[in-house]
């Protein structure tokens, strides 16, 4: 059984880093991308960011790109999401998410197993 649990959400002001965690098991995590997925008060789901199985290949959405990284560390199961220069508008559960495949793109609907989220909230 796949269980995706995260971790390191909270309270941050603007501008401040969080940096959350996901641990895996019940899958060959490292054959596997995985993304992260969060969710705002009031909205749907949109992904965040993805990475292929070997950590090599990353991508984001436009509005976290150059203050969010994705990585993963394969030998203990877990992914990672560093995130910078945080913004209220970044408020919001996040998740992370199972791949089906090898690599991890921006299809919400590709993602069947998300773990149970980690609240985000940027405010002063």
């Amino acid at each position: 059984e796949v269980q995706l649990v995260e971790s390191g959400g909270g309270l941050v002001q603007p501008g401040g880093s969080l940096r959350l965690s996901c641990a895996a098991s019940g899958f060959t995590f490292s054959c596997y991308g995985m993304a992260w997925i969060r969710q705002a008060p009031g909205k749907g789901p949109e992904w965040v960011s993805g990475i292929n199985c070997g950590g090599a290949s990353t991508n984001y959405r436009d509005s976290v790109k150059g203050r969010f990284t994705i990585t993963r560390d394969n030998a203990k199961n877990t992914l990672y999401l560093q995130m910078n220069s945080l913004k209220p508008e970044d408020t919001a559960v996040y998740y992370c998410a199972k791949s089906p495949t090898a690599r991890s793109n921006a299809i919400l609907g590709n993602y069947g197993s998300w773990g149970q989220g980690t609240q985000v909230t940027v405010s002063s």
